[in-house]
């Protein structure tokens, strides 16, 4: 919404398919649809697929499966739909259909009527060389994917950054996603790092010229907007340099862990064992779109419940819950937990059994507006990794289709 954006040098020859209008919308529904509009009449001059977070990305192919009767109707009319109501989005729209174009009409119809969206990005998208979005920490959960929708083009994760500063760019940015590190820009802000085994000491710090590789740090900025030794909470890992200059792996968030007894169980090892779940989900017809995580200390032993939200592959497929291949996600998932979580698990039975719950479809955007109805910004949005909301877990709770568990515990090597 700044000056600096809507007088930007480079507005006349923008790199975007859709007008500032539509950037600028205030109504999220109306500007996606949209979005997806100007994007699908200018198909032939989309080079790249971007978004901050890979979420963004999956809630716009979703939008895409809702409308694109809709859309494909727009397109053959060259008249956008009625209940978009913003005249600059309107007026803005209309002159980039420029009239009925019924060639791309059908062309639209054909691809996403087809029962399998495999690679529906580059069937709608042909000269789409990649896609650029953040993939790192929570949001390596939607690779997988993306990867499925884009018939697995180049996802290129560019910028380290965060509200209170810029702090990397990638400099290999065909990097698979798992190997992305980021050179830090040390005329961005002042940073320092804090070693994570010195429980916020600040004598411990250390300037960005004295980490040590493979070391693990928390981020201290000191911005030039007023920010003094401000905790990110982001814990980082030194894989190498550039030239002289650090580069690090996006690790985990700090505070983001699950534990019923003496256990820790983080954000990586969580990751970790989504990744591993979701090879075995392959098996099924059915996509992980979205999950989140609880301790549940309520019952004796206390045990981790994962609420999976599930997606089948063939659009026009309904989700069948196998309980065979469930179950052994949910095995999958211990099997990355560290040794004293299948100690506890397997030998001492103080943690019980991992639990998946399965929610209807669209319990995550139900989710997120809740979220957002309690002062969280719709562009800065990411699912929340642990969940300790009451009121949360409500939301969750009330969607819950089917419960599965891990029927044998995980080896103790």
């Amino acid at each position: 919404m700044s000056d600096y954006f809507k007088n930007r040098p480079s507005k006349c020859n923008s790199e975007y398919t859709s007008p500032d209008q539509v950037i600028l919308c205030p109504d999220n529904n109306q500007s996606m649809y949209c979005h997806l509009l100007c994007g699908l009449s200018q198909r032939e001059n989309v080079v790249g697929v971007r978004a901050t977070f890979a979420h963004a990305l999956i809630k716009a192919l979703n939008a895409l499966q809702i409308y694109w009767k809709e859309l494909s109707s727009n397109i053959r009319s060259g008249h956008v739909s009625e209940w978009i109501t913003d005249i600059n989005c309107r007026n803005s729209v209309s002159a980039i259909l420029g009239g009925p174009d019924p060639e791309l009409a059908d062309l639209v119809e054909r691809e996403c009527s087809n029962n399998s969206w495999e690679g529906i990005i580059t069937r709608l998208w042909p000269k789409a060389k990649y896609i650029e979005c953040i993939v790192t920490g929570q949001m390596a959960q939607y690779i997988p994917t993306l990867e499925f929708y884009s018939n697995k083009l180049p996802i290129v994760s560019m910028i380290y950054g965060s509200s209170e500063s810029i702090f990397g760019v990638n400099v290999n940015p065909l990097s698979k996603p798992q190997d992305v590190s980021y050179t830090f820009l040390p005329n961005i802000s002042y940073f320092e790092f804090l070693p994570v085994d010195h429980e916020e000491d600040m004598n411990s710090i250390v300037d960005l010229v004295d980490v040590k590789l493979g070391c693990c740090y928390e981020t201290v900025v000191t911005s030039y907007f007023g920010l003094h030794r401000y905790l990110v909470g982001d814990i980082l890992q030194v894989t190498g340099f550039y030239n002289k200059t650090p580069q690090f792996r996006f690790v985990r968030r700090k505070n983001t862990v699950l534990t019923v007894n003496s256990e820790t169980t983080t954000e990586e090892d969580i990751l970790k064992g989504i990744a591993r779940a979701t090879l075995v989900l392959e098996s099924s017809n059915s996509m992980l779109m979205g999950f989140t995580c609880y301790a549940d200390i309520s019952t004796f032993p206390g045990h981790y419940v994962f609420y999976w939200e599930l997606k089948a592959k063939d659009v026009n497929d309904v989700v069948e819950l196998d309980e065979k291949v469930l179950a052994e996600c949910c095995y999958a998932l211990e099997e990355s937990f560290d040794s004293l979580y299948k100690r506890l698990r397997s030998k001492e039975g103080s943690v019980g059994a991992l639990e998946i719950r399965v929610v209807q479809q669209g319990t995550f955007d139900s989710l997120m507006e809740y979220f957002i109805s309690k002062g969280g910004s719709s562009a800065q949005y990411k699912t929340p990794m642990c969940i300790n909301s009451s009121e949360a877990l409500a939301v969750l709770e009330d969607k819950v289709l089917a419960r599965f568990y891990s029927e044998k515990s995980p080896p103790l090597n």
